[in-house]
């Protein structure tokens, strides 16, 4: 294992971000609607989102969304995974892909979320955190692939047995990143450090920005308001609940 300054990488790790956010800032949500000859923007709720498609378009066109979208947080914490494979930040034992994958998956959710193309209004971000945190530990492990893989039909259980989108939604984020946080504290738990916070600090990021983005549907859900989700109605393009 190499070790390596910060201020040997610093502008990499900046450039991954930055990457990332570019990536993440792919809606693909307004170019399938487009191929549709609509603009999900301008139908149903107007997210454009995993559930406002499956609304509009149906459940098979929602999933094949959620699979892009899945892939657009995976793709840049697999690239960062194996450009910083093999170092350590120096003097910590720190692996700089560890934070490299996380900076990636979260700068990948905010363009998501608040993509410079689309006048920073763009989905919720659910799908792009779940292939964040799906490949994040994946690409090391395919085990843990499998595990996040068993972990997302719960997710989608829990959804389909509550028909509280929102709230599994974001409650799969929060297990997701806890889970991972347990996994990341063994590792560290000898090495604790600046850039251990750093790491544990992005996990909370992914729940922030998400429940943040979510907080309309919270309010909708704490006042008794909030729509159902029911995969019948998905089924077929009929009306559901926005929480993607």
């Amino acid at each position: 294992m190499k070790e390596m300054a910060l201020s040997d990488c610093w502008y990499w790790l900046l450039l991954t971000a930055v990457v990332s956010y570019l990536l993440g800032c792919v809606n693909f949500a307004v170019i399938i609607s487009k191929i549709h000859h609509k603009d999900v923007r301008k139908i149903g709720s107007g997210n454009p989102g995993t559930m406002n498609m499956s609304r509009e378009f149906g459940l098979k066109v929602g999933l094949v969304n959620f699979l892009f979208d899945c892939i657009k947080g995976g793709v840049p914490v697999i690239a960062a995974h194996y450009i910083f494979e093999g170092y350590t930040f120096a003097g910590s034992g720190v692996l700089i892909s560890d934070l490299a994958r996380y900076i990636a998956g979260a700068f990948a959710v905010i363009g998501h979320i608040y993509p410079v193309f689309m006048k920073f209004k763009g989905g919720k971000g659910i799908a792009t955190t779940y292939g964040a945190f799906w490949f994040g530990l994946g690409c090391e492990d395919p085990w843990y692939f499998m595990i996040m893989l068993v972990a997302l039909i719960l997710v989608l259980l829990f959804i389909l047995i509550t028909e509280m989108g929102s709230m599994g939604s974001l409650l799969g984020v929060t297990a997701f990143s806890i889970w991972q946080g347990i996994i990341f504290y063994d590792r560290y738990v000898g090495a604790f450090n600046g850039y251990a916070v750093a790491l544990f600090m992005l996990m909370l990021l992914f729940n922030f920005l998400t429940w943040f983005s979510h907080r309309k549907n919270l309010i909708r859900l704490f006042a008794g308001e909030e729509h159902r989700t029911s995969v019948k109605k998905l089924h077929g393009g009929k009306r559901g609940m926005d929480n993607m």
